[in-house]
């Protein structure tokens, strides 16, 4: 699956990040995005409760909004991007969460967004050649990008309900497996010669039931904090306006920081 992305030129990888309209994948990246994971899930439970289906249509329509904004700028903004991924985060568990609820088995929701995941690569791939994250510097491979995330998000709501309802292990104890899992795409990456492109992605599917068994198990009042969805989505989303705030001033993860382009899964190597 990564091979062509392989062999991409450091010029290539330099260009594309002064053309791309995403950040460098950094720490601040991952941290950022596992934020993000565990505040959409505990935004779309407050949000259902408090709203309905009249809160999910309004989410979409935030969601769409917020898409066309990110797909309109001519580089990258990290409050225009970062809140498209929130928004994604938002929906994307309502899309995993509400056929559950309907009477849809988890394993059949996880599943069907397995395949989606995989269609979109698939697709992705065999048009562009490419899935790096460093390489999304046309306006096709930008929608191929948002679509991948909403269904690996989606699929990671599945996967994490999956994990800690369906088998019974608890928000906690699935938290913890997740902090486990998302090593290993690291540890494939430096002594298995894992391909970049398939760790980044292995690792960005991760983090959704990481993020999301951890906010989970905070807002619960059956084995964790039971503090709340609501205010677990405040605090979380506390902690990303913070980072965010800070990648703003120092630009730490835009084109112009020192040290240039990086190729996506150094930061997961």
């Amino acid at each position: 699956m990564s091979a062509p992305d392989e062999t991409l030129s450091d010029a290539h990888l330099t260009t594309s990040h002064t053309m791309s309209k995403v950040p460098l994948v950094t720490g601040y990246f991952w941290a950022i995005k596992i934020l993000t994971t565990g505040m959409g899930e505990a935004a779309s439970d407050w949000l259902v409760k408090l709203g309905g289906v009249v809160a999910v249509g309004l989410t979409f329509v935030v969601l769409a909004g917020s898409l066309v904004l990110q797909l309109k700028v001519n580089r990258y903004m990290v409050w225009v991007y970062w809140f498209a991924v929130v928004m994604i985060s938002v929906f994307g568990t309502m899309a995993a969460d509400i056929p559950h609820r309907l009477g849809v088995s988890l394993w059949a929701t996880s599943s069907a967004y397995l395949l989606a995941v995989v269609a979109i690569f698939t697709v992705w791939h065999r048009l562009e050649g490419t899935l790096s994250f460093s390489a999304i510097d046309t306006r096709r491979r930008e929608t191929f990008y948002w679509l991948a995330v909403l269904a690996t998000f989606a699929l990671g709501t599945a996967v994490g309900d999956l994990t800690a309802r369906t088998w019974g292990l608890g928000y906690l104890e699935a938290g913890i497996i997740f902090v486990v899992l998302i090593a290993m795409p690291a540890v494939a990456r430096r002594w298995m010669r894992l391909g970049a492109v398939a760790a980044f992605w292995i690792a960005y599917v991760l983090t959704r039931p990481l993020g999301a068994s951890f906010a989970d198990w905070m807002g619960s009042r059956r084995g964790g904090l039971g503090i709340g969805a609501g205010l677990v989505a405040l605090l979380w989303t506390v902690a990303i306006v913070v980072l965010i705030c800070y990648l703003a001033f120092a630009r730490k993860d835009s084109g112009s920081a020192e040290g240039g382009a990086v190729e996506p899964a150094s930061a997961v190597a």
